[in-house]
């Protein structure tokens, strides 16, 4: 899950739980969304951690450009 997807379960969720007022029989959306936006904390969570992690830096030497010696006769 990447930040934007967990963004966007945070969003539907608390749009679930607080400004949805629809009485299902058999689901409760205030639950439902409540866990979504729980599921979308723990994922932006794990996803900026992942993205903080240390990487390898490979230093590769510059290249070396070799330039024709001018004749100082010209």
């Amino acid at each position: 899950m990447r930040i934007g997807s967990s963004i966007a379960l945070i969003a539907v969720g608390l749009i679930l739980a607080l400004a949805v007022n629809l009485d299902i029989d058999g689901l409760n959306l205030d639950l439902i969304g409540w866990i979504l936006a729980a599921v979308g904390v723990v994922g932006l969570l794990v996803s900026l951690s992942m993205a903080r992690r240390s990487r390898p830096v490979l230093r590769e030497e510059p290249a070396v450009v070799e330039r024709p010696v001018r004749d100082p006769r010209y």
